[in-house]
């Protein structure tokens, strides 16, 4: 059987049909796919558990499940912790909105002092707004009703995958083996053993880095006298798992929590420490802890998020990180992928040697 080579031209429309396809699908699929990928990265990082325990000669299914009850506990464990500090937050929402009614009344004196315009223009003008913000807002609440019942739905397919993947493991092995000639073989075996060492070290960097800022943010916090430290670390931790966009959007929250039981220069040294923690960051712990697992590049990284925002939402701009690693060590691996992997790899500067002048 003779194969046929294709055009460049040809070749790249096959190849952007395929993407869009790709991308359609799996828009379209997220309920099925979003969980199926988060019980993938978490399969990989319990399965070191999993298997201790089967060493110590528990059947394959008591240890995937202790495996994942371990994993429940620790994150139920965070979350009763938070808890404590949402609830003490809510005592004084009160009080922010009188601060937030003052602000807006100061706000209103200086738009009339500079463009002479009346309070009852503002006022009518406030008035219509907040009828649109009032309509908007039960939509979003409904709305809001509904994601958390699909969160809690997606939550227990999620263990439910994540149980039989530990427990089928080998399974799923054997199948991905069993689909490429045994020529193939060496290069199968490398993309597995490469991808899964890939996620491990990802996932282990990511919670060393959020264990990290979570430490220097809470210690700054104390030592400052900010009110409720341990509620802004944490979230500030989580949404800084999306690179480039959590940390500011940590930094809003986390002022106006600030405001809430403090004052306007406590809040502004609140998003003054956040920016040096940001530095802090992204050039000392993001490169080194967990910038040299994934190896992509910044340009790759953005537009990994940006794509697992459209095709995905919020879940995508997490999950997309580690996709677009393993893609690139199958570019890697495949002939004729080379190029896309040195595309989406790091930019390794070689070195020149000097010559010895006399």
């Amino acid at each position: 059987m003779t194969s046929v080579k294709l055009a460049f031209y040809a070749r790249l429309a096959l190849v952007l049909h395929a993407l869009i396809l790709v991308l359609f699908l799996m828009h379209f699929g997220k309920t099925l796919i979003i969980p199926l990928f988060f019980a993938l990265l978490i399969s990989f990082a319990l399965l070191p558990v999993s298997n201790q325990l089967e060493r110590w000669g528990l059947h394959r299914s008591l240890a995937s499940v202790l495996s994942i009850l371990s994993f429940i506990v620790i994150i139920g464990s965070f979350i009763y912790i938070l808890s404590h500090q949402v609830v003490s937050f809510t005592h004084n929402l009160p009080e922010l909105q009188s601060k937030v009614s003052e602000m807006i009344q100061q706000i209103s004196s200086w738009v009339f002092n500079t463009y002479h315009i009346d309070y009852q223009h503002q006022a009518t003008y406030l008035k219509r707004s907040a009828g649109s913000l009032e309509s908007t807002a039960f939509t979003s609440l409904g709305a809001t009703f509904l994601g958390v019942g699909e969160v809690i739905i997606l939550t227990i397919f999620f263990l439910i995958f994540t149980f039989f993947m530990l427990y089928h493991r080998r399974l799923f092995k054997r199948f991905i083996v069993a689909l490429f000639p045994e020529s193939e073989l060496h290069k199968v075996e490398d993309v597995i053993i490469s991808a899964k060492s890939m996620i491990n070290r990802y996932i282990i960097g990511l919670l060393t880095e959020m264990f990290i800022l979570i430490v220097l943010l809470l210690s700054t916090f104390a030592i400052l006298g900010i009110k409720y430290a341990l509620l802004i670390s944490v979230m500030a931790a989580l949404l800084n798992v999306i690179p480039y966009l959590g940390i500011y959007t940590a930094m809003v929250i986390s002022m106006i929590i600030t405001l809430a039981d403090g004052t306007p220069s406590q809040a502004l040294t609140v998003g003054i420490v956040f920016i040096v923690a940001h530095f802090v960051d992204a050039n000392i712990l993001l490169p080194r802890i967990v910038g040299g697992n994934v190896k992509l590049n910044p340009l790759i990284t953005i537009v990994a998020i940006l794509t697992g925002k459209l095709i995905w939402g919020i879940p995508g701009m997490f999950l997309f990180i580690p996709l677009a690693a393993i893609i690139r060590i199958i570019s890697e691996k495949v002939e004729g992928l080379q190029p896309w992997a040195i595309l989406m790899g790091e930019d390794k500067e070689e070195k020149i040697e000097e010559k010895d002048v006399p």
